[in-house]
């Protein structure tokens, strides 16, 4: 099963993202870590869910790029926290590389991921509403994230927008 939950920032999409996880049972259960720590304030996020997860028996695998790489046991229970920090430390990493070649990078790490595991969610960013004017580089970004996200909405089996804590499902197929 493939689910991909989305929201906008503090909405509550991480912790309903681990519940979907803890509640298909005893597995094997991995954390796919992809924020880099590089401030202050990453460090706090990074601690506040590592503190969500404890006791929780995931085994964190950190992936700041090259999600293709990633090796899990089959028929695990794998949760991908997030997708938009994966594709901007992926798009800014200084390769040059267009939006539409970092997107196919990633959906092939993804997919390859899914492959994998029996339950793949991915936690992904609703950042498209805000309308603000970016630069082109951002703009950029948000083209191949949007590439992302759309691939993963049509291959996934639910798809479920958490806002305000509450879990809306776009699409959910039966499993």
């Amino acid at each position: 099963m493939f689910v991909m939950v989305t929201g906008g920032s503090g909405s509550g999409k991480s912790a309903y993202a681990e519940k979907l996880i803890l509640d298909r049972g005893e597995r094997k259960r991995y954390y796919i870590a992809t924020m880099q720590c590089r401030d202050e304030e990453s460090r706090m996020r990074i601690k506040r869910h590592r503190m969500m997860r404890a006791n929780k028996q995931f085994e964190t695998l950190e992936c700041a790029v090259g999600l293709e790489d990633v090796r899990v046991e089959p028929g695990s229970a794998v949760l991908l926290e997030c997708m938009s920090n994966l594709t901007a430390n992926e798009f800014f990493s200084g390769e040059g590389h267009a939006p539409r070649e970092v997107a196919d990078k990633i959906l092939q790490g993804l997919w390859r991921l899914r492959e994998q595991c029996d339950l793949l969610v991915v936690v992904t960013n609703e950042i498209f509403s805000d309308g603000v004017e970016y630069d082109v580089q951002t703009r950029q970004y948000l083209e191949c994230l949007g590439h992302i996200n759309c691939a993963m909405a049509g291959a996934a089996d639910q798809v479920t927008e958490v806002v305000f804590g509450i879990p809306l499902d776009h699409k959910k197929r039966c499993s």
